[in-house]
């Protein structure tokens, strides 16, 4: 079997583009067995030569670094490492005591109750001063109400609808001039 042959037998069966020395070292592999089998379950040989050895659960780098042991024999006794542990859970209590104080119980009270709710205030709708439509009456808002201040608004036909629509910009000059209307504000 050629290298070419190989190749394209290799690159059908999903290795490397290029890998050339892979495909070297499995060229003579290759024809042991099924394909679907060496697909799933690899070569036999290529790892390791004993096949009847078992797979270890230790990696190189976990027997290589292992963690540091002390030594394991007491420096104290045990009721020295009781009476340490139990001088360590007091002194932090009292520090957590001494730091993060209890709060005193707040009585619960509303904004609405504290500070609107006045003893003997009796709330009176005043007298509208004028007939209001809402359905024909312009809104009043901030920006009707200071519509000279803003920059960018074209003519104002009439105070009461600064607003509404507004076609004297897009109509073509031949038309205005017809129209003496265009020139004066009504009041």
């Amino acid at each position: 079997m050629s290298s070419s042959e190989v190749n394209l037998e290799n690159r059908q069966l999903g290795s490397l583009l290029h890998n050339w020395v892979e495909e070297r070292a499995t060229a003579l592999l290759d024809n042991t067995g099924p394909k679907s089998h060496i697909n799933r379950n690899g070569h036999m040989g290529i790892l390791t030569v004993d096949m009847t050895s078992k797979i270890h659960g230790v990696s190189t780098v976990k027997a290589a670094f292992t963690t540091p042991t002390g030594p394991r024999v007491r420096h104290k006794g045990l009721r020295a490492e009781l009476l340490e542990k139990c001088l360590i859970k007091t002194i932090s209590e009292q520090i957590q005591a001494d730091l993060n104080p209890e709060l005193p119980a707040q009585e619960l009270c509303s904004v609405t109750r504290a500070d609107y709710a006045a003893e003997g205030f009796k709330s009176v709708c005043s007298a509208p001063s004028m007939d209001h439509d809402y359905k024909t009456n312009q809104a009043i808002t901030f920006w009707s109400e200071n519509y000279q201040k803003v920059q960018g608004v074209t003519g104002v036909g009439t105070p009461d609808g600064p607003f509404k629509k507004n076609t004297t910009f897009s109509t073509p000059i031949s038309e205005r001039l017809d129209n003496p209307m265009d020139f004066t504000h009504e009041n």
